[in-house]
């Protein structure tokens, strides 16, 4: 099933109804359509391509950039590749708010049914396992597996 986008932001009420495999919460998307995701003081591995005039594999590097990474676009690719096939496990991607929205102790998705503390975070819905973060980049592909 592919991969499905919830409104943004998306209602409590709203997803509670959905059956997918996985929800997977991400921060809302700012007026120009990027994440505000938190900035962590690490740097990010990055695929860049080091000859713009080429596409093709052999010209494209991964590297770390010396800037810090935004987790929820850190982890954009790899939560595409995981669940954006057909034949993928059913997931939704659930935005949770503007940044003021979500630093509110009070924000939904931070109490109970979900108990969100970490954005980008993927929870298994059968069991509530979850992964956080880096984890995602991680421990994605073994994780929807088990």
């Amino acid at each position: 099933m592919p991969l499905q986008h919830s409104p943004d932001p998306a209602e409590p009420s709203w997803v509670q109804g959905v059956t997918a495999d996985f929800l997977i919460f991400y921060s809302s998307r700012d007026e120009s359509g990027k994440l505000w995701c938190p900035v962590r003081p690490r740097p990010c591995l990055r695929v860049v391509n080091i000859r713009p005039d080429r596409t093709d594999p052999d010209f494209l590097a991964s590297s770390f950039l010396p800037y810090p990474c935004q987790d929820c676009v850190a982890v954009e690719n790899v939560v595409e590749q995981t669940f954006g096939s057909a034949d993928g496990p059913s997931a939704v991607i659930v935005y949770v708010g503007q940044r003021t929205a979500w630093k509110t102790p009070s924000n939904p998705y931070r109490t109970g049914p979900w108990n969100v503390s970490s954005i980008p975070t993927v929870v298994r819905s059968r069991d509530g396992a979850r992964l956080v973060e880096e984890e995602i980049s991680e421990r994605l592909a073994a994780f929807v597996r088990e």
